[in-house]
């Protein structure tokens, strides 16, 4: 019984292993890209009970361990960049220049959450110089309207599902634009803002949606806009900082695509998965809210805050414009496959980098 016991639970997880190797788009395809930690987890505990409970002297026993202990490996692959023992892709800032620094906080505050106070007290507390918020409504956007004495430069796309939008800065913004990429009632924010030392920096706020039963049958229309705003920021001259909740984990196929596609770094690499959802269930918790960044910057801090009633944390970021001490800072390299994926995922939403805009360029 133990041993039939063992093998389907082997036989599972090696569903969860192959599934996602898949390039289907289709929502519970994609969804197996999530769970990769907590997989991991479980192929231990497989293992476990298979040195345990199984005869050595089977050959049978020696398959089983070794189907297994391929599967751990294969997940481990994909999460061991976010964890202390790979090296940091961002190098930890030693420039103390005050004036060429920028914290950034950003929040999916989930719309029926009403706990205002407590958001507020977190950006009183660690006094980002650019709040960014998703799924804020009409309510969230009255409660946070008293953030503009400190914040004077705002953009605001209030909805009522669920993709709201709303950019506070003490930082002026320029060539600030609201966007409807890819689906008509699913906004993005593409700013430029000018940090204190003078430099200015291209920043794109995006919130596509996820591949669900209950929203896109497929992850196409959320792949393609993050492709597209990795195309657009490739080219870019200027400094560059994409963030949002992009209904993506760090790892998966996708989140590495537009890592190759836009240069751009990702400082979570080598410190941690800094997971901010779900944030009432810490065994189903994985990196959805993210920042990436080019190599003029090097990093000062990355916190996860507190919980605050959301279905996410809010996390948080300070950046030291550094572009000497970062230039030999390294992310993914695109090669002709990754190339050809990507402009497959474009073809598909009938949609391309130029419809992307490019503040300060």
């Amino acid at each position: 019984m133990i041993y039939w016991t063992i093998v389907s639970l082997v036989s599972l997880l090696v569903v969860f292993t192959v599934i996602p190797i898949l390039k289907n788009e289709s929502w519970w395809v994609r969804g197996f890209d999530f769970p990769r930690l907590q997989v991991f987890c479980i192929a231990i505990l497989i293992f476990s009970l298979e040195a345990i409970f199984l005869p050595y002297s089977e050959t049978s026993t020696w398959a089983i361990f070794g189907i297994t202990l391929v599967c751990a490996i294969y997940q481990a692959w994909w999460i061991a960049p976010y964890t202390v023992f790979f090296p940091k892709e961002v190098k930890k800032a030693k420039d103390l220049d005050q004036l060429g620094r920028i914290k950034v906080m950003v929040a999916n505050v989930l719309t029926p959450n009403r706990n205002i106070d407590q958001l507020l007290a977190f950006v009183h507390q660690y006094e980002p110089d650019v709040l960014g918020l998703v799924e804020t409504d009409k309510w969230w956007q009255d409660g946070l309207d008293v953030l503009e004495s400190e914040y004077p430069y705002t953009l605001k796309c209030p909805l009522n599902n669920l993709y709201g939008m709303h950019i506070y800065s003490k930082l002026p913004l320029k060539d600030a634009v609201i966007q409807f990429l890819v689906e008509k009632d699913i906004p993005s924010m593409h700013v430029l803002l000018q940090l204190p030392c003078g430099r200015n920096v291209r920043m794109h706020c995006v919130h596509p949606a996820p591949p669900s039963p209950t929203e896109n049958e497929t992850s196409s229309e959320r792949d393609a806009e993050l492709i597209i705003v990795a195309k657009s920021v490739a080219k870019s001259k200027l400094p560059v900082i994409v963030t949002g909740d992009l209904n993506d984990v760090a790892w998966s196929a996708t989140t590495r695509l537009f890592r190759k596609i836009s240069g751009l770094l990702d400082p979570r690499v080598g410190r941690g998965m800094f997971s901010t959802f779900h944030a009432k269930y810490p065994f189903l918790r994985w990196p959805l809210d993210h920042f990436f960044h080019s190599e003029d910057f090097t990093l000062v801090r990355l916190i996860r805050l507190p919980y605050f009633g959301s279905d996410h944390f809010p996390i948080f970021i300070e950046l030291a414009y550094s572009p000497n001490e970062g230039k030999d800072q390294n992310g993914l390299e695109a090669d002709e496959e990754d190339l050809e994926w990507a402009e497959e995922k474009m073809e598909d939403e009938y949609v391309d980098e130029e419809d992307v805009h490019t503040p300060g360029e």
